[in-house]
């Protein structure tokens, strides 16, 4: 089956770079859908990555030498919103919402525990759009993805949150919600939903983003105060310091793992990886490592 953005480009709804609609080895509805909070209006939200050409990977097969000339562009993400598909759930129509990332960022970015796309590997199955064997293998892996360090990076976007909920000057649809509850309960839900997953990773070392989707619901109702979500927040942030304090996750990714992981994958979609990379002896990169 292909991809949502490789049937997006048939239709001519959307213009990526040439390579891109058959190269997309995974794509997943993300959001409120993901979440189980969403509703008959809710965008449809879709991320996944693809594999670009060779020469984007390794630089050096085009000629370029990092650090000389002007470098040239190379794929790293393609993201376009409020796609409009008439046709789209049985002629319901809706609105797509595309981030499709290069495999080498993608990878990247889930090492780093990065809350916006490492949830994109933990999405029930009834979300996953289009995956291919590559698309398989990174899914497979999610869990070996999750490391202590999810937790500075999940405070951090949950209280950027927190932020956002508190502001005084909303535009748009923001207004419109600010004006229906006294504040802004959109922003009130990803708070909650951020320090939920952290303590998920913390504690269990694998993410379920259903979960406490009727707390969320009630939350986008308005069934919670402003003030019940910044105390809420407040005491799971002190659980959540103890927990990391507890946890028997690794304290960081196992970077050589993940960088297997990815040339598996690259070897998988390109053949041989033979012209691209030099596999160093472990002897020889230490001997390099002690003369530096």
């Amino acid at each position: 089956m292909s991809s949502v953005t490789q049937q997006l480009a048939q239709r001519g709804l959307i213009r990526p770079p040439g390579f891109l609609p058959t190269n997309v080895m995974y794509e997943t509805i993300m959001g409120s859908v993901a979440y189980g909070v969403s509703t008959d209006h809710s965008d449809r939200d879709v991320y996944g990555f693809c594999i670009p050409p060779k020469e984007h990977v390794f630089p050096h097969l085009a000629g370029e030498i990092p650090g000389f000339g002007t470098p040239k562009q190379r794929f790293n993400q393609f993201q376009l919103a409020h796609i409009k598909d008439e046709s789209a759930l049985g002629g319901k129509g809706c609105v797509w919402d595309l981030s499709i990332y290069s495999i080498v960022r993608y990878v990247s970015l889930c090492m780093e525990c990065n809350p916006n796309v490492i949830d994109s590997l933990f999405t029930a199955q009834d979300c996953v759009l289009h995956i291919t064997r590559v698309g398989t293998m990174i899914r497979e892996y999610r869990r070996k993805f999750l490391h202590k360090g999810c937790w500075p990076k999940f405070k951090g976007y949950a209280y950027s949150q927190l932020h956002k909920m508190r502001t005084k000057d909303p535009i748009g649809k923001r207004k419109e919600i600010r004006e229906e509850f006294g504040f802004d309960v959109k922003f009130a839900y990803h708070v909650v939903r951020l320090l939920d997953e952290c303590e998920q990773i913390l504690m269990e070392g694998d993410i379920d983003l259903r979960r406490n989707r009727e707390h969320l619901k009630a939350i986008r109702r308005g069934e919670v105060s402003e003030q019940d979500i910044q105390n809420w927040a407040a005491d799971k942030e002190r659980q959540l310091e103890q927990q990391y304090h507890n946890s028997k996750l690794p304290e960081k990714p196992d970077e050589p793992k993940v960088r297997q992981l990815l040339l598996n994958c690259l070897e998988e979609h390109y053949g041989q990886l033979g012209d691209c990379v030099v596999e160093v002896d472990a002897a020889v990169q230490r001997l390099r490592e002690i003369n530096e």
